[in-house]
């Protein structure tokens, strides 16, 4: 059974790589996820405010008024896993420990000097970038072009710096998705990420006050994923990584229907141990066989929405028709 699978250029033995999590901040586990059959690292993102941090860079501006109350919420210095330099001599020490290609994580949201770091990366052995540009705006006066404009000023910043590829992960919170994508390919991004998960806060009712506690995700986080790659993966022209909502084979082969090349997965890994892995890929096999096929790219897309005139039209009528099911 063939496993093997491109991704940003990228050959794979398999479409089972680890997302970005603390998984690369211990070289012994990183082994283990290796020997269990994982085909790529993605390490834990580097934060532009982490920089800032360690540079006593003011975070507060007069374009950002809310900064001083934000800066309180964030991370002393001390607490991020890996300094600048350590993050750049962990990279080094992973390219040379492991056999699989190891995937930097540069996050921030606005040009700034923390861009620079992606030609550090590169010079530490990284195989590719992944560009994490996680933002939530809450301020009425920005329109979602601006934003939008931002973020592919700092794509088209950081591939040109570079000559590896750059992905780039995304939330689902663009009001035009499919667009949005072309043109991040536009301005060099090799791929995109479906999907960076927004962490929500509760509210603690005895405290009177809000929480933010990680939660790791579930199966049922994969439906939104699925969508999205079915809808974009007939027309993007690079590759598409499906993240979060792995935790089964079955997770594995529905991306792969729609058009994922590659899956992510840390929360099953966090949850089982990197052995879960290996359980992962025979699964998949288990199931290519039985469904008689011998390569991913023999089923790769096949439920997507290849061959639609009007992808958006057909998700409507699903949305219409699943509604009359409900009879009281």
């Amino acid at each position: 059974m063939d496993l093997s699978t491109s991704y940003l250029g990228l050959k794979l033995k398999n479409p089972f790589i680890i997302g970005a999590s603390p998984y690369c901040d211990n070289l012994s586990l990183c082994q283990r996820l290796c020997e269990a059959g994982a085909s790529a690292l993605v390490m834990h993102s580097f934060f532009e405010e982490q920089l800032m941090a360690e540079t006593n860079a003011p975070f507060v501006t007069e374009e950002n008024i809310s900064g001083d109350e934000a800066a309180k919420g964030l991370p002393n210095y001390s607490d991020y896993h890996l300094n600048p330099e350590h993050y750049i001599r962990q990279l080094k020490r992973l390219t040379q420990l492991v056999d699989v290609p190891i995937i930097a994580s540069l996050n921030g949201r606005k040009l700034g000097g923390w861009v620079d770091y992606a030609q550090r990366m590169e010079d530490a052995g990284a195989a590719a970038i992944e560009l994490n540009l996680y933002q939530l705006t809450a301020d009425p006066a920005i329109p979602g072009d601006e934003i939008e404009a931002d973020m592919l000023q700092v794509v088209r910043t950081v591939a040109a710096s570079v000559q590896i590829p750059v992905t780039v992960k995304l939330t689902p919170f663009h009001s035009a998705l499919p667009h949005f994508a072309a043109r991040l390919s536009e301005n060099g991004a090799a791929g995109i990420t479906l999907f960076n998960r927004i962490h929500q806060s509760d509210i603690d009712l005895v405290k009177m006050e809000k929480v933010t506690h990680l939660r790791l995700s579930e199966p049922s986080d994969l439906l939104l994923r699925l969508r999205w790659l079915s809808i974009l993966s007939p027309d993007f022209p690079g590759s598409l990584a499906c993240s979060g909502g792995v935790h089964h084979a079955a997770d594995a082969a529905k991306a792969l229907l729609v058009g994922a090349d590659i899956v992510q997965v840390v929360s099953a890994v966090l949850k089982h141990g990197p052995e879960r892995l290996a359980e992962l890929i025979a699964g998949l096999e288990a199931w290519m066989e039985s469904a008689g096929y011998k390569r991913i790219a023999d089923f790769r897309g096949r439920l997507s929405h290849r061959g639609s005139t009007d992808a958006g039209s057909l998700e409507r009528a699903d949305y219409i028709s699943v509604l009359q099911t409900w009879k009281v």
